[in-house]
Formats: C-alpha cells, structure tokens, sequence
C-alpha cells in the first residue's frame, strides 16, 4: 500500500494540536474537509489512529506510532526536495546531525572557511534513533554519542564524556558532592527503555516534576540547566564515547574534508 503524504500531513497536523479546528486552520482547509480525509486515512490504514471526543482528540497507540514514524517520513521527504532543488541551482551543500547536547558549531566555522561556497545545515538526531538522519538522507554526517547502530557506518571516534545524575533539586540526594552508582540503588530512573520518552525536554519536565531520576551526559546537563534541576557526577558511571559517523559507501571528497577539520576541531574542544 502507498503511504499518502498529504493524508499523512494532515494527520501529523491534528496529533500535534491534538484539535481538528487548529489544524485545519494551519492547513488552510476547513474542518469538515480534514475529518473525512483522516476519517479515509484511517480506512486505508485499516487502523484507528485518533480517539475523538466532544472536547478532545487522543492518539491511539497505532496513532503515536505513526506521530513518531511520520516526523522520519516526512523529514525525508523534504530532505529529498531540497536536494533536488540544490542541484537544480548548483547548489553544494553539507548537513551535519547532532545528538542533543553536543555542539558542532566550531567544526562548521572551521570548514566553512576553507569552504565558504558550501551551504551548511544541521538537524537534531532524536535520542532513540540517533542514525535515522543518516540514513533516510537528512544529514551526510553525524556527531553522535554511543550506543546507536552502527551497522554500515563508519566511525571515528572523537571522545568521551562522562555521566552526571539529574534530579529535582529538592531530592535528598542533591546536597551531596557526588554520587556512586550504589547511591542510586531504589531510586526511580527514567533511563531504562521501559519509557521511551518523546525528548529530553519531556524528560526534564518529568525529572523536575518528581518522577524520577536520570544519568544523562555532561553537555545535556549544560545545555537543560535550570533552578529546579540538580546534576551530581557519578563517579563510577561508565562514561559515554562520542563520534563522527557516515554511511560506510560515502566518498565524496567535501564529505572527508569535513571529516578531516570536524575530527581535528572536535577532538579540541
């Protein structure tokens, strides 16, 4: 079955207001006409995606599933788009993902001087599935953390940084100088793949609202500060290695001049 990208544009529209009315008005098209081309989107999926209520829209479990395929999906799309209209104009350009966190700025500064011809973009690499821009065509090349399948890439390994242990800072633990990981033996961790939560800005908020705690790299750490936050080093957590990745079959010269700078810059900072 073809998958239709507008019906899956409208549907992403509605999961997002979690309102028929909002999205509708953010696509131009009246409410009426939204719900019955969800309605058949359903009907050719065989599957109910929306719960509907008088006052609200839900996802269905089938429907957060599609919410998180469709954000890949139609990311690629447009992805595709551009490099269709780069070539069109000539246009050169490198994309670079990045896993929260980690910055790649001074390897971007760093190779657009030696080549200021070149458009540079980034894109976040969720947490879950750090190599998807890699694959589906979003990014050349990634500056990731491990673990991520790296299955057909290639690698080069930048660093290591280590673990800190984020909680409310109301938590009895946070008046402490450091941790081991004994410390946390009863604690609520919100690591563990039981919830796999949509951002690290959702799990911050659940972190600050009580519902656990979570060893998250250093640099997350730096970049979600925030009063009601607490981040203890944990001084026996393994730490976490970080590296530039590529598709194992990419060759292209500017792509290895990247690598080049990028590993020199990165491995400085």
């Amino acid at each position: 079955m073809d998958l239709d990208l507008r019906k899956l544009r409208y549907f992403v529209a509605v999961a997002e207001h979690r309102h028929f009315g909002r999205a509708a008005e953010q696509l131009y098209i009246t409410q009426p006409v939204l719900s019955r081309q969800i309605r058949a989107f359903e009907q050719e999926l065989a599957c109910t995606l929306l719960v509907r209520t008088t006052r609200s829209v839900e996802l269905t479990a089938a429907g957060k599933q599609l919410y998180e395929e469709a954000q890949g999906i139609l990311a690629a799309v447009a992805a595709a788009v551009r490099r269709v209209h780069d070539v069109d104009h000539s246009v050169q350009r490198l994309v670079v993902a990045f896993s929260p966190g980690l910055h790649v700025s001074d390897a971007i500064r760093a190779f657009t001087l030696r080549h200021p011809h070149v458009e540079t973009d980034v894109v976040p690499a969720r947490w879950w599935e750090q190599d998807a821009p890699l694959r589906d065509g979003r990014a050349q090349v990634g500056y990731l953390r491990r673990p991520f399948d790296d299955s057909g890439l290639h690698t080069i390994p930048i660093g290591h940084e280590p673990r800190v242990a984020c909680m409310p800072a109301a938590h009895p633990l946070a008046r402490r100088a450091d941790l081991t990981s004994a410390d946390l033996d009863g604690e609520r961790m919100l690591d563990t793949p039981t919830r796999r939560t949509s951002s690290l800005e959702e799990k911050v908020e659940l972190i600050a609202s009580g519902h656990g705690i979570a060893l998250i790299p250093l640099s997350v750490a730096r970049s979600y500060s925030r009063p009601d936050l607490a981040h203890l080093p944990v001084t026996d957590a393994p730490r976490i290695e970080t590296c530039l990745a590529v598709l194992a079959d990419r060759r292209e010269k500017l792509l290895r001049d990247f690598q080049e700078i990028a590993t020199a810059t990165l491995r400085r900072t």
